[in-house]
């Protein structure tokens, strides 16, 4: 496992899709994908049952991912915001710390405002979420074995196997 993976649990999961499914209803938008800079999908939510959402997670990163070059070449460090318009549905990509994408596909039920102000708010609590997993994924900022404890565990080995 390198240094840079990411492993979220349970809880956390259920952090994030609460999150997500209270700005689907305050935007009121069809749904939400949050997807990793490689372009793993983490979860989603909201009606995606008609969306191929491992190739749109894929598509989406790489989209970020070009996006960050021509920023570049325009002297701008990154774009965190993208949006996409289309006749129908509509699609706000925002980046979540430096690791994740929130996506949100809508239509014309609703607004790019509402949508932005959001997956803004949400995208922020999102954040706070990676850096408490991250945290406890950290191998030092996680507590080990006390030596009082591993002294003990040593003497009581010593009494088992010894000669």
């Amino acid at each position: 496992m390198s240094d840079d993976t990411l492993i979220i649990y349970e809880e956390e999961i259920n952090k994030i899709e609460s999150l997500m499914t209270r700005m689907l209803k305050g935007a009121e938008a069809k749904c939400a994908l949050l997807v990793d800079k490689d372009g793993h999908l983490i979860t989603r939510q909201g009606f995606t049952h008609s969306l191929d959402t491992t190739a749109l997670a894929a598509l989406l990163a790489g989209s970020f991912a070009s996006t960050k070059e021509i920023a570049r070449l325009v002297g701008e460090p990154e774009f965190s915001v993208l949006f996409h318009q289309g006749k129908k549905d509509h699609i706000h990509m925002s980046l979540v710390g430096e690791r994740s994408i929130l996506v949100v596909i809508f239509d014309d039920r609703t607004t790019i405002g509402m949508v932005r102000l959001y997956a803004k708010e949400t995208a922020v609590e999102l954040a706070t979420i990676f850096e408490q997993v991250m945290a406890k994924s950290n191998p030092k900022t996680q507590q080990g074995i006390s030596n009082e404890f591993a002294d003990m565990a040593q003497d009581k080995l010593d009494d088992i196997f010894h000669d």
